[in-house]
This record gives C-alpha cells, sequence and structure tokens, in this order.
C-alpha cells in the first residue's frame, strides 16, 4: 500500500511540474479565467487540483489558440534552414586548412634550403681562404 501512496505521490508532483511549466511558459493570451500569478499559486498551494485545473480551465484550447502571423524561427522550414557546422565538420574549412598546411610546409622546405645554401657558401669561402699547409 506504501508504494502505491508512494506512486500517486510522484505522479502528482510530476503533473505539478508540467502544469507550472506550462503557465509559465504561456503566451499571455493563452491565459483563461485568472491571472498567471493566480495560477502558479493554485498549482503550488493545491499540486492535484490546481494542476488539473489549469489543464481544464486555465489555458486557451490549442484549436483555438490564434496563430502567429510570423513563423518562429527565421521563417524557413527545418529542411531549408542551414545550420552553422562545426570546423571539424566542414569540407571547405578542412579542404583550407589543408592548403595552408601544404603552403607552410613549402616555405619551410623553402627556407631550409636558401639556408642550406648560404652554409654551403660559407663553407667553400673559408676553404678558399684557409692557406694551404
Amino acid at each position: 500500500m506504501a508504494r502505491l501512496y508512494g506512486l500517486l505521490f510522484v505522479a502528482e508532483v510530476v503533473l505539478a511540474v508540467c502544469a507550472l511549466i506550462s503557465c509559465l511558459s504561456a503566451e499571455d493570451g493563452e491565459i483563461r479565467a485568472l491571472p498567471r500569478v493566480a495560477w502558479v499559486l493554485i498549482i503550488l498551494f493545491f499540486p492535484l487540483v490546481g494542476s488539473v485545473a489549469w489543464f481544464v480551465a486555465g489555458r486557451e484550447p490549442a484549436a483555438r489558440r490564434p496563430r502567429s502571423a510570423w513563423p518562429m524561427g527565421n521563417g524557413f522550414s527545418e529542411q531549408e534552414r542551414r545550420r552553422p557546422v562545426a570546423p571539424d565538420d566542414d569540407p571547405q574549412f578542412l579542404s583550407s586548412l589543408a592548403e595552408r598546411t601544404r603552403r607552410d610546409d613549402q616555405e619551410l622546405l623553402r627556407r631550409w634550403e636558401e639556408d642550406l645554401r648560404r652554409r654551403e657558401e660559407q663553407l667553400r669561402r673559408r676553404e678558399e681562404d684557409r692557406p694551404e699547409v
């Protein structure tokens, strides 16, 4: 019997939380009969009765809710909406990164070759400047 009471208590708390979320997230035009503050207090002080009352009489039925002239979001459907892509998933970014790495490697190789030529030239000059014994 205690388990049944515990289960009913959990169901009552879940219903009250859902009613509070619904009440607090409802637009001002969707709330009927009482102001929002009154509905919140009723749901908090009388969780079971207040929650049922909110869902039955407190909010505007979905069929009678006025539709907004402007759709939510930016007006594009979910398929048409271009979502930002993470850099590691963006093929354009990855190809530009590969190109940049290739250019940097080429530049580094060019510098090493120049340094090697310069050192070889310095060695030749030293050998030429040395008197032979």
